[in-house]
This record gives C-alpha cells, sequence and structure tokens, in this order.
C-alpha cells in the first residue's frame, strides 16, 4: 500500500491556529463508513448521535510543559522537546539546534539549570537534569503547541491545550478530540444515559511523525505507555453484552482499547504500545469514533481509514475542505460510523 494513498490537499489557512472561544463550539462533520454519507453538524449534536447505554472512552492524560529553550557551552541556541520524563531528573528528548549536541556536553537552560547530553535512543536524546525535572518543567517549561500553530504559547494555550479531564501527567501532545468537551456536555450526556470512562495513553512528540516509508507497511510507528485498567474491560463487555456501543474519542483511546484486545480478547493492558493501525486491520472494540481532522500520509489519518474506508474517508476530507472546516488539534471534529456494523444515523 503506497503512503500517497493517503494524500489531500489542504490549504493552509484552514489550519486552526487559536481555539474557538466555546470548548463545544466547533463543528461536527458526520461519516458514516458504512454508505460514505458525511452530515454537517454542530459539535453539541453529539448528544443527538449517541444513546442511553453507549459508552465513552476518553484518555486521561495530561499533557506536561515539556519544550525547553536554552544554549550549548558554545552560545548555539537549542530548543528541547521532552519525549517523556524517564527518571527523577532524566528525560527523552527531541534537540533542535544548528549542530546536534555530543554526548557529554551540557546545555545551559533557565533558571540556571543545566541537562548533561548522556547519549542517543534512536531520534531521541538521553537527558540527565541537575535537578527534579517535572517541577522544574511546570516552573520553566512551555506549552508544547503541534509544529503546525506557527505562534508562541500564550497563557490561554494552558488551559485550552489541555482537557478539561486531564489527570495524569506525561503527554508532550493533547489528545485533541477530548478537547471538544466541556462539564456540561459531560453530564448531559450523562443525564441521558451515556457513560464515560477512562484509559490512559501518554503521547508522545512522534504522533506529529511523517509515514517515514512509501511502503504503508515498511513504517514502525513510535512507542507509547498506554494503560486499559481491568475495570474498564469489564465495563465494555457489559456495555456490549446490553447493546450499548464503544465510543472511542481520539485515535489514542483507539489504540490503546484495540491493543490491549491484540491477544484476541480485551485484557488489562499497562504496557508500551507501538501498534500502527492502517487499511485491512481487524478491529475487537471499538464501535465509533470521535476525533478531530488529520495531516495528509500520517497514520492517523490511516487509522480512520482503516475504521471507515479510505475512500469514504477521503471523500469526507474532501468535503470538510470544501466546506471551511478548521484542520488539526484546535479545528473541529470528526464523528465516524465503521465500515462495517449498524449505522449510527
Amino acid at each position: 500500500m503506497d503512503r500517497s494513498a493517503f494524500h489531500y490537499e489542504l490549504p493552509p489557512e484552514l489550519i486552526a491556529q487559536e481555539p474557538l472561544p466555546e470548548r463545544t463550539g466547533s463543528r461536527l462533520l458526520v461519516l458514516d463508513g458504512k454508505v460514505g454519507r458525511c452530515r454537517d453538524r454542530h459539535f453539541t449534536y453529539l448528544a443527538e448521535l449517541l444513546r442511553s447505554g453507549d459508552l465513552l472512552v476518553l484518555n486521561d492524560t495530561r499533557v506536561i510543559p515539556a519544550r525547553l529553550h536554552g544554549h550549548k557551552d558554545s552560545g548555539g541556541r537549542v530548543e528541547i522537546l521532552i519525549e517523556r520524563i524517564t527518571g527523577f531528573s532524566t528525560a527523552q528528548a527531541q534537540i533542535r539546534a544548528s549542530q546536534s549536541p555530543q554526548p557529554g556536553s551540557e546545555l545551559r537552560l533557565p533558571g540556571n539549570a543545566t541537562a548533561r547530553v548522556e547519549g542517543r535512543a534512536g531520534r531521541f536524546f538521553e537527558l540527565s537534569f541537575d535537578q527534579n525535572l517535572e517541577p522544574y518543567l511546570n516552573r520553566h517549561g512551555e506549552v508544547p503547541l503541534p509544529p503546525y500553530i506557527r505562534r508562541t504559547p500564550t497563557t490561554a494555550d494552558e488551559t485550552r491545550y489541555q482537557t478539561v479531564f486531564a489527570h495524569k501527567s506525561g503527554a508532550v501532545a493533547a489528545p485533541t478530540a477530548g478537547l471538544h468537551f466541556d462539564a456540561d456536555l459531560l453530564a448531559r450526556l450523562g443525564r441521558r444515559g451515556v457513560e464515560h470512562t477512562f484509559i490512559t495513553l501518554h503521547i508522545g512528540a512522534g504522533t506529529f511523525a511523517p509515514v517515514s516509508t512509501k511502503r504503508v507497511e515498511d513504517h514502525r510507528l513510535h512507542a507509547e505507555r498506554a494503560t486499559v485498567p481491568q475495570e474498564l474491560c469489564e465495563r465494555i463487555e457489559r456495555t456490549k453484552t446490553a447493546g450499548g456501543r464503544i465510543v472511542a474519542v481520539g485515535t489514542t483511546s483507539v489504540r490503546a482499547l484495540e491493543s490491549a484486545a491484540l491477544g484476541g480478547k480485551l485484557a488489562a493492558f499497562d504496557a508500551e504500545t507501538d501498534l500502527f493501525i492502517y487499511p485491512g486491520f481487524r478491529f475487537q472494540v471499538v464501535d465509533a469514533i470521535l476525533t478531530n481532522f488529520h495531516l495528509p500520509e500520517s497514520s492517523l489519518l490511516m487509522l480512520i481509514a482503516a475504521f471507515a474506508g479510505r475512500e469514504h474517508v477521503l471523500a469526507a476530507y474532501q468535503h470538510a475542505v470544501a466546506q471551511r472546516y478548521r484542520f488539526f488539534s484546535y479545528g473541529d471534529a470528526m464523528f465516524v460510523m465503521r465500515a462495517k456494523g449498524n449505522s449510527l444515523v
């Protein structure tokens, strides 16, 4: 399968640079993967798409202020993007600099802190800091907005690039489908009998990495830590037995749930996952997906194409472009039904 089969043309002005004033203020493109039909709706229409007994699965990861700016001993500027905290004062990170720092060199950071380059782990640098890293980032780190948001983060981003249910720190990118929810909408859905629960998948900066091989099957996805507790597995089974549907909020929730079912049956999961979902994948858990729009030729777009059919998804994206939807992290949303199975609309 050629990577170019997942290309689409996106006018740059459709890439959302700011969040809307209200979290629930976005548009919602409803895609029935069974027949390829699209409907233009408002995000709050989600309450009409779901019914009593359905279960929303949300990702409760919390974004850490993972970006730092500093200098090498030579004076050259560096930008550090923490990929993951690996210990009290250690981390894996991406480093942008005119020349890559060498093992043993030190980076000068705000607050008179230093980070020593210990070596490489693939495309990431192994860093050790001279202090407890998590509180240091909370004092001096910057919101790690995605590379396609071409502006300096503001204090507003500290709240808006975080879901209202963010709880467990560790992500360096937001589970953006969850950004559309506020407490009032979750409560409204609850009153209608739509329950919600949580998995945790700490999203790494690799989520923005393009598929690097021409042949899709040759690509290897970055690994991320995911946790699916046993009680959630049991709740999912009860939901399905009662005729309810499992609605994954975001591709991260999809990957976590389907990783937990790779053994043939859904089971508790707490491990690294590098599950790469592309057309041909057999879904075992998820019945519908709420997601944002994804970059051309990206692994996330391929996941949605696997779920609802490549031709249907690309046609829906063309429709979204024509209708001037807002794209990517601060953009609008899609509600996607499976290509096989019962239609939700």
